[in-house]
């Protein structure tokens, strides 16, 4: 049962060869025995999910339903999800229970999908290994000793998937939080064209970056995803209005003529020579099918993530500042005046990483160094944007790596900021484009597994879901589980 896309389970309820309460209770009753090793959640709904599951059987019964229907799945802590708990990782939001639901868990309740709960992430999505949860970091399940990280800041939802602890889960991506935690964890993630997909009720860290999009092991699971997570969305002001196609009937397109990039400044002598060596054999396989693979260049890459780290930690100084004390989350004790008040709810309530990005934000936007810091920054973000619709004047897609190398040791970055922040090199050019961008299994190094990255033009997230489908076909990479005791596999 743990091992079956989302088609077959969906073909499963409909057949009558289990019942979605049956199903549920199977993840939930796995749930409760792995996650200890894991920390793959946060919340887990025991009862929600049974009362909503129970619904599903009623709905399948009376006659046609959604594809989502009964099925299980998880949220990453950073979407309101009405009367249960909404941390985004830290402190601050520990006892928010929202009143409301954010779109996209609206959007999947529509489609009668049944949450298990909440995962684990980086506080306030600031983060690429999930060391920076108050609720303590997620452990990759293909750690044999829990030494490694799952990648963040959407680790929680990468390792509840990876691990059998959901079939599918929600993500958000602001320089690479999808990608990442989806290649150090063996899955497929995309991070969809800004403004794809709604951010109405999304915590915001940044919000020109933030973006929610699907993790689940298959293309063909990510593509059913996105079609109930895409769409307009009046209540965001950022959301596009445009036809949202059938992601599941174009997973088939030929790959004949297709025009593949590869930027010189990714395939280069920094890149690990054992990732090198994936890529290639992937390239092997598309050109086998029929598409053509090209050199180009993305000259402003290497400005990436200094711009990124300007403009990101701005726009959350300005988001965060709402966390004050006043009117919900975490509120010191006995604060003697209103200053005191602001001032240790919001040192208390926040973590060091999140603390840190802040003051760079506020140094950013300063009257003094706005121009010198937060203006340039969002000059560099359009030349990168330049380098991208050039390239795609004679591309159709680009390849290459999603991170340097393969999931690192907990605690092995975390006193060097700058070291963790280059984790980001390959993924955070996609963000401050807007543009979509998929990670999927492409190989392993040391019995890890590694991503390849593949990039679109703007609302092309159709294609990249095909391309890693057709790849897919042929590997079976994203099938690998990882069988260590952590998960009992």
């Amino acid at each position: 049962m743990f091992e079956k896309s989302i088609k077959e389970l969906a073909e499963g309820l409909r057949q009558g060869e289990f019942s979605s309460q049956e199903l549920t209770k199977a993840y939930l009753d796995r749930i409760d025995q792995y996650n200890g090793n894991l920390n793959a959640y946060i919340t887990v709904a025991h009862e929600q999910a049974l009362a909503d599951a129970r619904a599903a059987d009623e709905k399948i019964a009376a006659g046609p339903a959604n594809i989502w229907t009964g099925i299980p799945f998880a949220h990453k802590d950073i979407f309101c999800t009405e009367g249960l708990l909404t941390s985004c990782g830290s402190k601050m939001l520990s006892n928010f229970v929202p009143p409301y639901d954010a779109t996209v868990a609206t959007n999947f309740k529509q489609a009668g999908a049944v949450c298990l709960g909440k995962a684990n992430m980086d506080e306030f999505a600031m983060g690429g290994s999930n060391e920076n949860s108050f609720y303590g970091p997620a452990i990759n399940p293909w750690s044999t000793d829990t030494s490694l990280v799952p990648g963040g800041s959407s680790g929680g939802s990468a390792v509840a998937v990876a691990a059998r602890l959901a079939p599918a889960a929600t993500g958000t991506d602001t320089g690479g939080s999808i990608r990442q935690p989806a290649a150090f964890c063996g899955l497929t993630g995309l991070k969809p064209t800004y403004g794809r997909v709604s951010r109405y009720g999304m915590v915001a860290f940044a919000s020109s970056l933030d973006q929610g999009g699907p993790m689940a092991r298959s293309a063909e699971d990510a593509a059913a995803m996105l079609q109930v997570m895409a769409g307009y969305d009046a209540k965001d002001s950022t959301s596009v209005k445009q036809a949202v196609p059938n992601y599941s009937m174009h997973l088939n397109q030929d790959l004949k003529g297709l025009r593949i990039g590869l930027p010189v400044e990714y395939f280069n002598k920094h890149l690990n020579a054992a990732m090198q060596k994936v890529l290639e054999d992937a390239i092997k396989l598309f050109e086998a099918r029929g598409a053509v693979c090209k050199e180009i260049s993305l000259p402003h890459t290497e400005l990436a993530v200094p711009a990124y780290y300007v403009i990101a930690p701005a726009e959350a100084s300005a988001n965060l500042s709402r966390f004050d004390g006043v009117r919900y989350g975490y509120r010191c004790d006995d604060p003697q005046d209103l200053m005191d008040m602001y001032m240790r709810s919001r040192s208390e309530g926040f973590g060091t990483e999140v603390k840190r990005r802040i003051m760079v934000g506020a140094y950013a936007l300063s009257a003094g160094y706005y121009d010198a810091y937060y203006r340039k920054a969002q000059q560099v973000r359009r030349l990168i944007k330049n380098d991208f619709m050039t390239a795609f004047e004679t591309v159709d897609v680009i390849l290459g790596p999603t991170t340097p190398s393969p999931a690192f040791g907990l605690g092995e970055k975390g006193d060097d900021p700058v070291q963790m922040y280059l984790e980001d090199i390959y993924t955070i050019s996609a963000n401050l484009a807007g543009l979509p961008a998929l990670s999927a299994p492409a190989g392993t190094i040391d019995g890890l597994p590694v991503g390849m990255q593949l990039i679109g033009n703007y609302f092309d997230e159709a294609r990249l879901l095909a391309i890693a489908h057709q790849f897919q076909a042929e590997t079976n990479w994203h099938t690998q589980a990882p069988k260590t005791e952590l998960t009992g596999l």
